[in-house]
């Protein structure tokens, strides 16, 4: 990945000669990599406080009873759907 940015950043240099605006081209370029484009250990989220789960696990928690209160009012509102499809799956 590095290898086809500084390729290409050269390649905007080279291009910028002849038109100023290639050379804005590749410093927006080289600043967009810097940010978003390598993930080095520096740039990683600082801890949580002691206790308190992390972040995906915190997703995947809501995520998980979201989907158990969508069933469980699904089964509310639709009974002899659910006893049709349990009939359906054991036979």
């Amino acid at each position: 990945m590095s290898g086809i940015v500084l390729s290409g950043t050269v390649v905007l240099v080279i291009l910028g000669f002849s038109n100023h605006t290639w050379w804005l081209a590749a410093v927006a370029l080289l600043y967009l990599y810097a940010k978003y484009g390598r993930r080095s250990p520096g740039t990683t989220t600082p801890p949580a406080a002691p206790g308190t789960p992390p972040d995906s696990y915190r997703a995947y928690r809501e995520r998980r009873d979201r989907q158990a209160k969508w069933e469980r009012r699904y089964r509310r509102e639709r009974p002899f759907e659910v006893r049709r499809q349990k009939r359906e799956k054991a036979g």
